[in-house]
């Protein structure tokens, strides 16, 4: 399984986000490279600590019980449902937004469980540093994805 706390999972991770264009076209979904990249940063500010979302109602009835399908070895479906605070809109500085991309990935990688949020998910709730890690990666992976890279 791959995950994020892994030097040669990051490194994969990193060549591909080097990979996008400010006009890499998507292959499903609404957001621009710039957009993906700037939701990808929010996702990963939870996840190393610095923005806490609420977790949401029906996390709170159904996180648990499909938290395991989104760890395992399956990617995440096209068009999953997201955090309303990760929705990105307008214009956003590509550049900008993928440095800051690579900047959070090394930091939370280098850093191990230790710069892992022990905050509950906003929706599956309570996670394990090591679930953080593959959660991201995952994420991580499916937009990538979504870009073609």
């Amino acid at each position: 399984m791959k995950e994020l706390f892994a030097a040669t999972d990051l490194q994969e991770v990193l060549q591909r986000i080097d990979k996008l264009k400010p006009d890499t076209q998507r292959l499903w979904g609404k957001m621009d490279a710039s957009q993906m990249l700037a939701h990808c940063n929010a996702a990963m500010e939870v996840a190393i600590g610095e923005k806490f979302p609420p977790q949401v109602f029906i996390g709170k009835l159904l996180g648990g019980l499909v938290k395991k399908s989104y760890l395992g070895e399956k990617p995440f479906p096209k068009n999953s449902p997201t955090d309303k605070s990760f929705i990105m809109t307008g214009k956003k500085d590509f550049q900008k937004e993928k440095e800051n991309l690579k900047q959070i990935l090394t930091r939370f990688s280098e850093g191990g469980a230790a710069k892992c949020t022990t905050h509950r998910h906003s929706f599956f709730g309570k996670m394990t540093s090591e679930e953080w890690s593959i959660l991201m990666y995952k994420h991580i992976d499916h937009h990538l994805r979504q870009f073609g890279v």
